[in-house]
């Protein structure tokens, strides 16, 4: 088999990239215009640096240190001390696929030129990453004006100290370094600011919520088009005419997506439906997801533009024969928009939510109610709209927008912060309770499945797989049991994205 390789340029890392690199181990190389480029920088600078020009984080100190001189004698001795007192950083541990995608993506980024930093730290990004040497990095502690304190623990690993993975096994970063056979790195001038201050982490963990958002809406799509047809509700609000007069992008996209998912259905049957309108949880879903998909067509645009910028401060300009003071590690764009991607998705929570308890409502559905087969002796889904609910309660907690909390620091220089780490991070927990909601939406409309008596019943291309795929892992409720295994198992399966991988020869899946 062929190995998977990502080219770095410095220009075209995509985050299917930076998936590969970090959840498939793909191996990364150096575009060698890129690498020239960077070797390039780095003489500019020294250059630069013996003309007696002050260079921040290069012959200064950083920070409210940016007064304090640094002697060329001390270069090694400074830089090994930025990078241990910048380790500040607080549990949990990012996951290691996460710290994978921090260190391809600020290798990319170094690969611009407006470093100036050591080409051997952009070959010991290389290689750490080719050999599966992955930091220790705890996850909390950044403010988000680059993630000083927590990408210094990459920067100690590369050095020789603190903590390390070596494929998969936790170890003395020195003792990872040896296993892969490498050398620890010698810090020049600048090479610890050049470590330490980048947006990497949020761009990293960002990247990875990116794509499983992508794949979440997908599903949202997929668990509901079974619902409606549980539900026995009205396709009215997917004909194509009726979304073409609303030219949404994402709700257009989500209603011909459904559509196909519904091939074949008994819905299709003119006057099947019992109501002429649904509930908006089951009419409105479309434009619902469409919302999701449209928030995040538009924070994919922005974080394909830090996937491949440079947010350095100070910035290398080797045509303008410069470098400057800058603000470029400010990620209040793409942090603003993970906020709108949250609220989004809380809305997409709150229709599953909604569409759940109209399923086991016997008014709506028609069906007995709880979705009970025997009304008279069992209780079947009388309690678990408590877990979803209170699932949901989460998200909208975490919904809310925390860009705007922070406070002066570094000596009330650093007036100005975003917490983008955090807001991805919340991000991520919504996703993951997302699963647990469609999960458990996904149960009761197998359940309404196995109770509607209609003759015409007939599920569609999708609800037949969907159908399948739910009762491997979770039976038909006949008596009372414990549901928080069933609803594990449906979690799993939603999780593990084998519906789609099933589905995935019809359009948009």
């Amino acid at each position: 088999m062929k190995e998977d390789v990502v080219v770095l340029t410095g220009k075209t890392l995509t985050i299917e990239e930076v998936v590969r690199v970090a959840r498939h181990n793909a191996k990364v190389e150096f575009h060698p215009e890129a690498q020239a480029t960077c070797e390039k920088s780095r003489e500019f600078v020294y250059r630069l640096a013996e003309s007696n020009i002050p260079v921040y984080g290069f012959t200064t100190g950083v920070g409210a240190n940016k007064d304090k001189k640094v002697e060329a004698a001390y270069y090694n001795e400074y830089n090994v001390s930025l990078v241990r007192s910048h380790c500040v950083a607080v549990g949990p541990e990012a996951t290691l696929a996460e710290v994978r995608a921090m260190m391809v993506i600020r290798l990319n980024t170094l690969l611009l030129g407006n470093t100036g930093m050591s080409p051997a730290i952009a070959v010991m990004y290389r290689d750490m990453l080719n050999k599966e040497v992955t930091p220790v990095v705890p996850e909390r502690g950044s403010i988000g004006e680059a993630d000083i304190a927590c990408l210094s623990h990459i920067a100690l690993t590369m050095i020789g100290e603190g903590q390390a993975y070596y494929k998969g096994e936790k170890m003395a970063a020195s003792a990872a370094l040896a296993k892969a056979g490498l050398e620890p790195v010698m810090l020049g001038p600048k090479d610890g600011l050049a470590l330490v201050s980048s947006n990497a982490l949020a761009a990293g963990q960002g990247s990875l919520v990116l794509y499983d958002i992508a794949k979440l809406v997908e599903l949202a799509d997929i668990i509901y088009s079974f619902s409606l047809e549980a539900f026995k509700g009205n396709v009215s609000p997917l004909h194509e005419e009726v979304n073409r007069i609303r030219p949404f992008k994402g709700q257009n996209e989500s209603a011909a997506h459904v559509r196909a998912l519904l091939t074949g259905s008994y819905l299709w049957i003119p006057g099947i439906a019992d109501a002429l309108q649904d509930p908006l949880s089951f009419r409105c879903a479309c434009h619902i997801h469409g919302a999701v998909r449209d928030a995040l067509r538009y924070v994919e645009d922005l974080m394909k533009i830090q996937l491949n910028s440079s947010d350095d401060n100070p910035c290398v300009l080797i045509e303008q024969n410069a470098i400057l003071s800058c603000g470029n590690f400010e990620p209040v764009s793409w942090a603003i928009g993970f906020e709108m991607l949250g609220i989004a998705l809380s809305h997409l929570s709150k229709a599953a939510c909604f569409r759940t308890i109209k399923l086991s409502s016997e008014y709506f559905s028609g069906l007995p109610r709880f979705l009970s087969p025997d009304p008279d002796h069992v209780i079947a889904f009388g309690t678990i709209q408590k877990p979803f609910t209170a699932l949901d309660a989460e998200i909208r907690h975490l919904a809310n927008p925390v860009s705007m909390d922070f406070y002066a620091v570094a000596g009330n220089i650093e007036d100005h912060a975003n917490n983008t780490p955090y807001v991805v991070q919340k991000t991520r927990k919504i996703i993951d309770n997302l699963y647990y909601i469609l999960g458990i939406e996904a149960m009761h409309a197998a359940q309404a499945c196995d109770l509607r008596q209609e003759p015409e019943f007939k599920l569609g291309v999708a609800g037949q797989v969907v159908y399948r795929k739910i009762r491997e892992a979770v039976p038909f409720l006949a008596k009372d049991r414990n549901l928080t295994i069933d609803i594990a198992n449906a979690y799993e399966l939603l999780k593990s994205g084998v519906i789609q991988q099933e589905l995935s020869h019809l359009s948009g899946v």
